[in-house]
């Protein structure tokens, strides 16, 4: 091989990568996760209650009207952005359950009490176990649920403020 084209060599391929890395920061995001299990009954569960005065949750809770599944931890800082547009729904009348992962008592207690407690019941999933079978890679994760305890909508990441609307739209589709 000729050796100016050596020389040339690496200089081409940090080129090459800058290119790749370029277009991958500029490209638009797709910032949709398509859930495996939407339009699929939620997986059999039963938590233990977490926050005092609220009762635990099962799956067989989800039943029986329209509500949204709120998967977070007091210790999560979007959860705590999130949380002004919980209560938002909830004083729209949207019904609002929660597992709160890998978590204690007092820690709920107190974040509930600082942003605000949208909440009808709080199940405890100290090991992940239901966030996984629901197919929850993170926190915060919401669900809507349909009447007939199957997901209808699953939203990853916090609910913006700019989204309420989409949320209020789920929960009237899956009516």
């Amino acid at each position: 091989m000729n050796r100016r084209l050596l020389i040339w060599l690496p200089f081409a391929v940090f080129v090459g990568l800058a290119g790749l890395v370029l277009y991958g920061l500029y490209r638009p995001d797709n910032t949709v996760v398509r859930s495996a299990l939407v339009g699929k009954p939620l997986p059999e569960f039963r938590l233990a209650p977490i926050a005092p005065g609220k009762p635990g949750l099962a799956a067989a809770d989800m039943k029986g009207g329209v509500r949204l599944l709120n998967v977070f931890g007091s210790w999560c800082i979007p959860c705590i952005a999130e949380a002004p547009q919980l209560m938002a729904l909830k004083n729209r009348g949207v019904e609002i359950d929660a597992i709160a992962i890998r978590d204690t008592g007092p820690a709920v207690q107190r974040f509930l009490t600082e942003n605000g407690d949208p909440y009808a019941r709080v199940g405890d999933d100290p090991r992940s176990q239901v966030q996984l079978s629901l197919g929850s890679s993170g926190v915060p994760e919401t669900f809507v649920i349909d009447a007939e305890g199957r997901i209808a909508h699953q939203h990853v990441g916090p609910i913006n403020a700019n989204e309420v609307d989409d949320i209020l739209k789920a929960i009237e589709d899956a009516k």
